[in-house]
């Protein structure tokens, strides 16, 4: 069963994408979809971990949290982000990374943390829902985001008095709803696509949506940037006009930003490869505002990739060894999809290709090999086929996903 209310983040299969894409086509009809913070292994290159946040009341739950940081003990300025809510049990939902804004952020010297709040991921606790009163939805979500800002503000490689919080979609939500609180050490809020949608449409979710934002304009202490782009697939503009004035209006400090057209669905921006482009400018901007450091201060080692070869060409379907006719429909498919992208085959005729989000070379052959008994390889990458011959086939499979360790170093 669905859960009533959801935002945009829950219909991201519904749309090819898991934070924006995350479609992953497979030639077995109904195989369970990939468990993400399974297949895609930690990013030493950013000091990734996983901790548990005592919260909740009596701090009896624990958070499922995810840490990047720059190498050294700090103290590091902090930015905390914080997740939108997928279709069905919270519970079954992977732990989120947003890898690339992490990525950007250790960059310029910050730690990240991406807690899942309670119900949601590894995370123990229960997930509170209001139904159709979208602000104490806001407000429930944002206790668990007050919990992780009283547990980062304790570690002694955070900066105390440099924090930023930034959340997307139903986290998006939840981080205004924590701006009517005092936090010690937080500066500013930034707000991605943010909101909640009913679409069973049993409520008026849009009015509500306003209402709750103007509620928490009036109590609103901390300045705020906004993100929305014009095709968001539940916030066009017209909806997130009203939500802004009803905020401003009430009092509330915020800066719209309304940027244009984002490949299929502006709401999974802040997910992609590609978004950086869209959000880093604006939110450079905002935190030089807010007293922020924004110099890129350390150097992250790029990934190493995989090298095109002179097999085939990546639109010559009829070159892709093993795939049956029903593969090669999927093949031609795969070439309309969004970049980052990757398709990977077997010898028994599995296939699976992953587009957008985080690493779609390891999901695609992770959910390839969940259909196959054989090694499972990358056939194609973006706009390049990467296939070798069985020799060297093996060893490039062996280093796909692969990450360095500790290659953080300061620039």
């Amino acid at each position: 069963m669905l859960e009533r209310i959801i935002d945009t983040s829950a219909i991201r299969s519904l749309l090819s994408a898991r934070t924006l894409a995350s479609a992953i086509a497979l030639c077995a009809a109904l195989t369970p979809s990939l468990s993400v913070q399974q297949e895609l292994p930690l990013d030493y290159r950013l000091n990734e971990h996983v901790v548990q946040i005592p919260a909740g009341p009596g701090h009896m739950s624990m958070l499922e949290t995810t840490v990047f940081k720059p190498n050294g003990p700090g103290p590091f300025p902090l930015l905390i982000i914080n997740h939108g809510k997928d279709l069905g049990r919270p519970s079954d939902q992977p732990r989120d990374r947003f890898i690339h804004m992490a990525t950007a952020f250790v960059k310029r010297g910050y730690a990240v943390i991406v807690p899942m709040r309670e119900g949601f991921a590894a995370s123990t606790g229960r997930y509170r829902d209001h139904g159709c009163d979208m602000t104490n939805n806001g407000y429930a979500q944002a206790e668990n985001i007050r919990d992780a800002v009283h547990y980062a503000r304790a570690q002694p490689w955070v900066d105390e008095d440099r924090i930023i919080i930034a959340g997307q979609s139903y986290g998006g939500l939840a981080t205004i709803a924590l701006g009517t609180h005092a936090l010690p050490g937080v500066r500013g809020l930034i707000n991605f696509a943010g909101g909640l949608a009913d679409t069973d449409k049993r409520c008026d979710w849009r009015s509500s949506l306003v209402e709750a934002f103007g509620n928490y304009g009036r109590k609103n202490i901390l300045p705020t940037l906004w993100m929305y782009g014009v095709n968001d697939s539940l916030f066009d503009p017209e909806l997130v006009g009203r939500m802004h004035n009803a905020f401003v209006g009430a009092g509330g400090r915020a800066r719209l930003v309304q940027y244009g057209a984002f490949k299929r669905d502006a709401h999974g921006m802040v997910s992609s490869r590609d978004g950086e482009k869209v959000w880093l400018p604006e939110t450079e901007r905002f935190l030089k505002q807010i007293g922020m450091p924004t110099e890129e201060v350390y150097a992250v080692t790029p990934r190493p990739a995989l090298p095109a070869t002179n097999y085939a060409s990546v639109d010559d379907v009829t070159a892709v060894p093993y795939l049956s006719r029903q593969g090669r429909v999927a093949y031609e498919n795969y070439l309309s999809k969004q970049q980052p992208r990757a398709f990977a085959i077997s010898p028994t005729g599995a296939w699976s290709w992953a587009e957008e989000g985080e690493d779609p070379e390891t999901r695609a052959l992770a959910t390839c090999r969940q259909s196959s008994n054989a090694p499972c390889r990358l056939y194609s990458v973006d706009n390049a086929v990467v296939w070798q011959d069985d020799a060297a086939n093996a060893g490039a499979t062996a280093a796909t996903g692969s990450s360095g360790a500790d290659t953080v170093s300061s620039l």
